[in-house]
């Protein structure tokens, strides 16, 4: 837009920058920075401080717009940790910031939502990942091996485990669906491990899973997965096995 000088010349018009626009700039330059490095789900960004100097802002506007990415599931800040990329940034779905309580049926829901398509991930992950993207995931399960008194540390393990197993099975599409329901249901997950309760069986079932995988053996590694996701929702709906 422009002004009329005195003489005629137009001038262009100051447009400041509100804080609104400031925000808005400085969430995109966060994103476009996790992108042009290539960052993935569960890597750590760098400091506040860093980035906030990186982009000439201040430290609390930093923090605000972190903020406003991790209401959305984009990262996720872990006090005394740092920041960490949360979701596949290519993705269309991410985290309602406005939850509700849970709900019982969700669990279920979310859990047959699952046992319907993570065994076929888990077989076509055994056809296609390669020995360097197996041994990603067997690295998520010595993690979580680690950490079986620890439920905030084993979730995140755990779900690092079932992605993993999504983003090689070859199916970007489906992959997504994974990685949105894992980070939309974050709270309902945390529920469900903490209903099924034996850790040490969970633990037991995933490591199985991964043997078929090393084995290449698909069909034992759909089956194993299907039968793991449906011991679990036995156990939370409180029904029995079939």
């Amino acid at each position: 837009m422009y002004d009329a000088a005195i003489d005629g010349t137009p001038t262009p018009r100051a447009e400041p920058v509100t804080r609104h626009n400031l925000l808005d700039a400085v969430t995109a330059r966060i994103l476009r920075h996790i992108q042009e490095e290539g960052l993935r789900s569960g890597d750590r960004l760098p400091s506040t401080r860093a980035l906030a100097e990186r982009f000439l802002v201040a430290t609390p506007t930093l923090r605000e717009a972190l903020r406003r990415l991790e209401a959305t599931g984009a990262v996720e800040m872990r006090h005394g940790s740092g920041v960490y990329v949360r979701a596949d940034l290519s993705r269309l779905i991410l985290v309602n910031p406005n939850r509700t309580e849970l709900a019982a049926e969700t669990l279920a829901d979310l859990l047959e939502a699952r046992e319907l398509i993570e065994p076929h991930l888990a077989e076509a992950a055994t056809r296609n990942a390669s020995d360097e993207q197996l041994a990603v995931i067997a690295a998520a399960l010595d993690r979580a091996g680690h950490v079986l008194d620890d439920d905030a540390e084993l979730h995140v393990a755990n779900m690092d485990f079932h992605r993993a197993i999504s983003r090689y099975a070859g199916n970007a599409v489906l992959a997504q669906i994974i990685d949105s329901l894992v980070d939309i249901y974050r709270q309902e997950q945390r529920a469900i491990l903490e209903m099924y309760g034996d850790r040490a069986n969970d633990h037991r079932a995933h490591l199985d899973i991964l043997t078929a995988m090393r084995e290449r053996k698909p069909v034992k590694a759909r089956r194993l997965m299907a039968a793991h996701l449906r011991d679990v929702r036995a156990v939370v709906t409180g029904s029995s096995a079939r």
